[in-house]
């Protein structure tokens, strides 16, 4: 049974849409659409000839990191936080090693990788600008508003994470925080695990949540560094 008729018009059916509720609803619908378009233009503009952004080969947004570039296939040229404000920082775990990650997140056809790599002894590699969306989460929305750090290593192994790792991991993810304020908290800072959507487990069992956001606060607290660049060919 349908709902009752409300405009007086018994006997009319569905012809109950009127010219006025048209056009308004026209109009509605062109607005938003011009809403859309206007957001998705300004997340564009970069692209606009002229316009592009200068961008330094090699360069780093943390110190001590070395530049080790992902394939392009597997992220995407942005400009944040100016289109996409960045208000997450997504932990993962390779589930393998330092340089497996490396050679998944270079390779085209793999259709992923992380901002960041963090090996077993703390040295770590960015392979993407913070400034770009990542493909890391498996959620587009996500990609688009975090950061993703992936650390060497399997989820059902406790002794995968090490002191230094802790520790450089903590270093680089207080930096992200005093950037773009971002909260140091689990709301926050949050295993892939918890990405909506996702079908991965990592950081798995063995994260010490407590020890990590413990150390990031430690690592905020103090004096911020200068950021550095360096080489594409530094060797570590």
């Amino acid at each position: 049974m349908g709902a009752p008729q409300q405009d007086g018009q018994s006997g009319q059916g569905h012809r109950g849409i009127n010219r006025r509720t048209l056009l308004i609803g026209g109009a509605a619908a062109v607005a938003g659409t011009v809403v859309l378009a206007r957001d998705e233009l300004g997340r564009l503009w970069w692209r606009m000839p002229g316009v592009v952004k200068k961008r330094k080969e090699g360069e780093v947004d943390a110190p001590g990191v070395q530049w080790i570039a992902a394939s392009d296939y597997n992220w995407r040229r942005a400009d944040r936080p100016d289109d996409y404000e960045i208000d997450r920082v997504v932990i993962h775990v390779v589930q393998g090693g330092y340089q497996t990650a490396l050679r998944v997140f270079k390779d085209p056809g793999h259709g992923a990788a992380a901002h960041y790599v963090v090996r077993k002894d703390g040295h770590i590699a960015q392979m993407i600008r913070e400034l770009d969306v990542a493909f890391h989460a498996g959620n587009r929305s996500w990609n688009e508003r975090s950061i993703g750090i992936e650390h060497e290593g399997f989820v059902d192994k406790k002794s995968s994470f090490t002191g230094p790792m802790y520790a450089a991991s903590a270093r680089l993810t207080a930096g992200i925080c005093r950037r773009y304020d971002i909260p140091v908290d689990r709301e926050h800072i949050v295993g892939h695990v918890e990405v909506p959507g996702t079908d991965h487990t990592d950081p798995g069992p063995y994260w010490d949540w407590d020890r990590y956001l413990r150390l990031v606060r430690e690592e905020r607290d103090k004096p911020a560094k200068p950021t550095g660049s360096a080489s594409p060919s530094e060797k570590a």
